[in-house]
């Protein structure tokens, strides 16, 4: 894959955007920003981009995403409480690591997640991406359970599933959304090590 054929799928994909596709990449871009900066207006913004997004994977066929954005939604209600209501010793909600029981949880879920999502694709709908779309959707599940938690390791399975995606995405014809998940892996880097360095800096405090 030469940069010219990334060049020319990009071009691809700003002539084939929806208004729709493009005001849903706008605000799921400005979700992550907030994110890393721990503002609150990572919640209202993603908001924003997940209805979109509910409606957008429904169309292309994209069961499980559709889901998943679906659940983004009633969680960033639920983040935004959290961090606007942190405990009565604590200003914010702290930025803090997982313990052994947390990183349970978090393998349990995505596992359950994926089985139950990839059986219920191939046995009960028309996806010709089932298992993708299951990877995708059972990674951020777990992604989006940590960040209304404030977990560092919320960003590591952030970047897993920009990674797949990619490809996922660009496959459906959906470029400019694929796009938007590679610039979304790299903000997930920068996120993770912005919450490194607040989880440290917490811990001081």
């Amino acid at each position: 894959m030469d940069l010219q054929f990334l060049l020319d799928g990009f071009a691809e994909g700003l002539r084939n955007m929806t208004w729709l596709e493009g005001i849903a990449v706008f605000f799921g871009i400005a979700s992550v920003f907030y994110s890393i900066r721990e503002r609150i207006w990572v919640y209202p913004t993603g908001l924003v981009s997940t209805l979109i997004y509910v409606w957008i994977c429904f169309e292309y066929k994209l069961y499980a995403d559709m889901g998943i954005n679906a659940y983004y939604f009633a969680m960033s209600i639920y983040g935004w409480y959290v961090w606007t209501h942190p405990k009565e010793n604590q200003v914010v909600l702290p930025v803090t690591w997982l313990d052994k029981r947390g990183w349970l949880y978090a393998v349990v879920i995505f596992a359950v997640s994926y089985l139950l999502l990839s059986q219920t694709l191939t046995n009960f709908t028309d996806s010709d991406v089932p298992y993708w779309d299951s990877f995708t959707t059972a990674s951020a599940f777990v992604g989006m359970w940590l960040m209304a938690k404030k977990k560092v390791e919320n960003w590591i399975f952030w970047i897993i599933t920009d990674l797949v995606s990619v490809p996922l995405y660009f496959y459906k014809g959906l470029i400019l959304t694929s796009f938007q998940f590679l610039f979304f892996t790299v903000l997930a880097t920068i996120g993770l090590f912005a919450w490194i360095k607040s989880a440290k800096i917490y811990a001081k405090a």
